[in-house]
């Protein structure tokens, strides 16, 4: 089994189509109004928004994208005016992380793990 893509909630595709571009992801599905898909700069995995009326109640959707150039892709965001939450901080759990949301509120976690990632010292084996 593989993961093939993380859907999220908007109730703004075209503002949120041009966040996620800014991001560095490429759009490859324009079907508005109701749904829109990019590829990951890196890897196969895909990322895609549906329309809704209304978004979720709670802590909502958390969305990881990692990079090995965190801190330069932070800075080139932060110099396109993107506001974080958190700027590159390594975490006790060995990630090095920055935060910010999408236009919907969706938390977005830019982060680089390495090999700590899938194999942490507490892995279970």
């Amino acid at each position: 089994m593989n993961l093939n893509q993380i859907t999220v909630p908007s109730l703004d595709l075209v503002t949120s189509i041009a966040f996620y571009e800014q991001l560095g992801l490429r759009l490859i599905v324009k079907a508005l109004p109701h749904y829109a898909r990019f590829e990951c700069p890196e890897g196969d995995a895909t990322f895609s928004m549906h329309l809704v009326d209304e978004l979720p109640a709670g802590a909502g959707v958390t969305v990881y994208f990692e990079t090995e150039r965190l801190d330069q892709e932070v800075a080139r965001l932060q110099g396109e005016n993107v506001t974080f939450d958190l700027l590159p901080t390594d975490q006790s759990w060995l990630w090095r992380e920055a935060r910010l949301k999408d236009p919907d509120g969706n938390q977005i976690i830019l982060y680089y793990a390495g090999d700590n990632r899938k194999n942490p010292p507490w892995r279970i084996n």
